[in-house]
């Protein structure tokens, strides 16, 4: 890929209680120092946030830099579905992925297309780092970052192939999400993006670039207790209609692997706990908690499978390129 080859950005908003960050995510976008040649921002079945948008960033009237149109989601599910409908107006190489609650690095997108640039990258991702509005809890371990959807531990720290990337940061060559027929779910369409590029170009394909960071805003309502646990079970239990989904395409690799590291850490916690580190025990227990939290969701989700409960998948796709 030569150093020309374009990238556009797509961002995906719902609500207007993010509207703050949302034009956060826009102006960090168009600060790039590598910056894309257009911008979406599409707006999920919300048609007053649309309007919103349309005010804050008319089509006739853009200021210099890439410019901003706004979307509406004409599909009928959620997140897959708007990206897909704004991938749609994409005729860049590349097509990058920021969320509404995130800010980009200034060198966010140059880093993210300098992997592509000699290698057989298909799918790039970055790292989202928490911002956390009233910091992080004591008793929160790093492992779980994945929880509010950023980087945690356990992920490289270097660039590598990896099994899932962060939909709040992450990238793909627009001819190859074309021909993987776009996002397939709407609650888990990084992970399966990632699955069915690793199954169609090989799994050094899709690689992680922990450089290219993004700020990750996390409300106080996502390191509460309540929150913790009921996203360990719903991310999991909804993970089931999403594997079944990819069909061949799908593994548990990352999620073996995960639980495995989880055995070390819990080990880790003890041994510091004893050594009186405060926070260790509370630790040890959340990460027990949370993988046990994730096995019940597991298990819920193979019921639901059984009894044809689960939402079906989105039935919308991209045209190849």
């Amino acid at each position: 890929m030569a150093m020309s080859s374009s990238v556009d950005v797509i961002i995906c908003a719902y609500t207007h209680e993010r509207w703050e960050l949302l034009c956060r995510a826009v102006e960090s976008v168009r600060q790039q120092t590598r910056p894309p040649r257009h911008i979406f921002v599409c707006i999920d079945h919300n048609d007053s946030l649309f309007a919103r948008c349309q005010q804050r960033w008319p089509a006739a009237v853009q200021p210099v830099g890439p410019p901003v149109r706004v979307l509406r989601n004409r599909f009928a599910g959620r997140l897959g579905s708007a990206r897909n409908t704004a991938a749609e107006q994409v005729d860049s190489v590349v097509t990058a992925f920021l969320d509404d609650d995130a800010e980009a690095g200034p060198t966010w997108l140059a880093t993210l297309m300098s992997v592509y640039e000699g290698s057989a990258a298909v799918a790039v991702g970055g790292a989202p780092r928490p911002r956390f509005e009233t910091g992080r809890p004591g008793w929160f371990p790093l492992e779980f970052d994945w929880v509010f959807g950023c980087h945690y531990r356990g992920l490289p720290e270097s660039r590598q192939p990896i099994e899932h990337l962060i939909g709040a940061s992450m990238s793909v060559r627009t001819a190859a999400l074309r021909a993987v027929g776009g996002f397939h779910s709407d609650d888990h369409d990084d992970m399966d993006l990632s699955h069915r590029i690793a199954a169609t170009y090989g799994a050094a394909a899709v690689v992680y670039e922990p450089s290219a960071q993004i700020s990750h805003f996390v409300p106080a309502v996502r390191v509460t207790w309540r929150y913790f646990w009921r996203r360990c079970y719903t991310i999991n239990r909804g993970k089931v209609r999403a594997f079944a989904d990819m069909e061949e395409a799908g593994n548990l690799a990352a999620e073996l692997r995960f639980a495995r590291l989880m055995v070390s850490a819990v080990t880790g916690r003890l041994l510091r706990a004893v050594r009186g580190d405060g926070n260790a025990l509370a630790q040890a227990g959340a990460i027990v908690a949370g993988l046990g939290a994730a096995g019940l969701g597991h298990l819920h989700g193979k019921l639901d499978l059984r009894r044809g409960r689960l939402p079906e998948s989105l039935t919308v796709g991209l045209e190849p390129a």
